[in-house]
């Protein structure tokens, strides 16, 4: 964001005609998002914004170039820098909008200026654009997250919460569905628009049987379509770390959560373990706390599993000249992969209650992640790269 005090009256007008929507793709809503010159830096993801509402942390000068190569412009802005997460290198206001007597427009995707007498102009990127959209509304969701509960979603339409707190939407921004059976409610945002309710709201009806509601009614994935396996280096020796002690609050939540998980069928009871480790809760967005396992010694006994992760924006970038974005969320997505029979020895933990182990992957181990993309490639080979589904 940037601020400056220098005011120009005078220059050529500036006009938009439907002339300048060339190479604008049509019936959007993006942002106008630029790339120039900042202290002879190339920057991208420039957001022009007649507005924002900020937390300067400090101030620094730098000069800003706006216009082609023949055609430039440059002055000296004074940029506040923020303490806050973005999907943009650089915001540009009001003040400098007035600094470089500039105008711009949102629909035409362009923000014009005067250069003499001439008028010059910079053009916004629409694929930039969308792709720093979908990074803000994760940041916002992140932050929004902090007086919510963690649930699975659907098209924009997300579990209503039943526990009494804070919902991520407000009732104003939403409608509010039930799905009968299995009765559960979901969320439409109001922004969406009417010809698109039915079809996504028979979506729903049509395919509810394979969403999850619940720990307990996941069924996951059979072995023989994935399997995760630790191929522990033979020559490690195992490890058996020495019981944590927690207090009696923190013993009641590892209680709670150990039983849901026996519930689940994720976790199962073990005897004379070889390899144990320590539980470790840590605290959740929503003040609650979330258990996870020490699995640091086991992960220094495995080696890597080299399979290429995708890059998130190419993935955005496929997104570009489609109407829709569609985000679907496997709940608990490695709890639903089995683990080698023959090595849940290895993945045991201990708690005031027992010894556990783990039959199904659990969150925190080396390679999981390659072990999820492998199964999602697979699951989905055929429609990945397809243009329509």
């Amino acid at each position: 964001m940037e601020i400056d005090k220098q005011i120009v009256h005078t220059g050529p007008t500036l006009s938009f005609g439907p002339e300048h929507l060339k190479g604008v793709s049509s019936n959007h809503n993006d942002a106008l998002v630029i790339r120039n010159m900042v202290a002879n830096y190339d920057v991208a993801r420039i957001f022009v914004d007649s507005g924002h509402a900020i937390r300067p942390v400090g101030l620094v000068n730098l000069p800003l170039t706006l216009g082609k190569s023949n055609a430039r412009k440059t002055k000296i802005v004074s940029f506040i820098v923020l303490d806050t997460p973005s999907a943009y290198n650089a915001i540009l206001g009001r003040p400098a909008m007035t600094t470089f007597m500039a105008v711009a427009s949102a629909l035409h995707k362009k923000m014009k200026f005067p250069v003499g007498n001439e008028v010059d102009e910079v053009q916004g990127d629409q694929v930039i654009a969308r792709k720093c959209y979908v990074e803000e509304f994760r940041i916002e969701k992140k932050v929004a997250r902090t007086n919510s509960v963690d649930r699975p979603g659907l098209c924009g339409m997300e579990k209503v919460n039943q526990i009494g707190d804070m919902s991520v939407y407000t009732k104003e921004e939403c409608e509010e569905i039930m799905i009968s059976p299995p009765f559960e409610m979901v969320k439409f945002f109001r922004t969406l628009e009417a010809q698109l309710n039915k079809p996504l709201l028979e979506c729903l009806e049509k395919n509810k049987d394979v969403f999850e509601w619940s720990v307990v009614d996941l069924v996951g994935v059979h072995r023989e379509v994935s399997e995760h396996k630790l191929n522990v280096i033979k020559d490690c020796h195992p490890i058996i770390q020495k019981k944590r002690h927690f207090g009696q609050k923190k013993d009641a939540v590892i209680k709670e959560q150990v039983d849901e998980f026996l519930r689940a069928g994720h976790i199962e009871e073990i005897h004379f373990p070889t390899w144990l480790y320590n539980i470790v809760l840590v605290p959740k967005s929503t003040g609650k706390w979330r258990m996870c396992v020490d699995f640091q010694d086991l992960n220094k006994a495995c080696p890597r599993d080299c399979y290429p992760l995708p890059r998130i924006d190419q993935l955005v970038d496929s997104t570009s000249g489609h109407e829709l974005l569609n985000f679907l969320e496997a709940y608990q997505g490695y709890h639903q992969i089995p683990l080698a029979k023959e090595e849940r020895d290895e993945v045991s933990f201990v708690t005031s209650t027992g010894t556990y182990c783990y039959v199904v992957v659990p969150f925190g181990l080396k390679n999981v992640g390659a072990t999820y993309q492998r199964l999602m490639d697979k699951v989905f080979k055929h429609q990945i790269g397809k243009k329509n589904i």
